[in-house]
């Protein structure tokens, strides 16, 4: 391929994460079974898809101390290297067991399909079912 090929085909700005910043996401990622990257805290969102997402949390029935979150406003590297780890472009970003699902829209069409309880569930962020007593009935 002819250079000027080449670097059409690259984006107009490469920033590659360093390994210090790549093993400090990871661990993070890693640190919870429920870990989301967002603009502000579930308590003062500052975007409305946080704002979304931690309004599904809640629905589903996720407590706030189950949820690890990170404000991606408190740091620019964490900021522009949690999109370059995950390779998705937006915030926030939803990990379950170390694993990246998704942003607002994911979690929004996996709540009304039922996936997300599902998923929640299976990495033990939901408390269990309460039994019904007799005045419940």
């Amino acid at each position: 391929m002819a250079p000027a090929q080449l670097l059409r085909a690259q984006p107009a700005f490469v920033r590659l994460l360093s390994q210090d910043a790549r093993k400090k996401i990871e661990s993070a990622v890693k640190s919870d079974p429920l870990v989301i990257f967002m603009k502000g805290t579930p308590q003062m969102p500052m975007c409305g898809f946080s704002r979304a997402v931690c309004q599904v949390m809640e629905v589903q029935g996720v407590r706030p101390e189950k949820m690890k979150t990170y404000n991606c406003l408190e740091d620019e590297e964490l900021r522009q290297g949690i999109k370059e780890y995950s390779e998705w472009p937006t915030i926030p970003q939803v990990y379950l067991n170390g694993e990246f699902i998704g942003g607002c829209d994911i979690m929004l069409s996996m709540h009304q399909s039922g996936e997300l309880e599902s998923a929640l569930d299976k990495a033990g962020v939901l408390d269990p079912p309460q039994p019904q007593t007799e005045a419940q009935s």
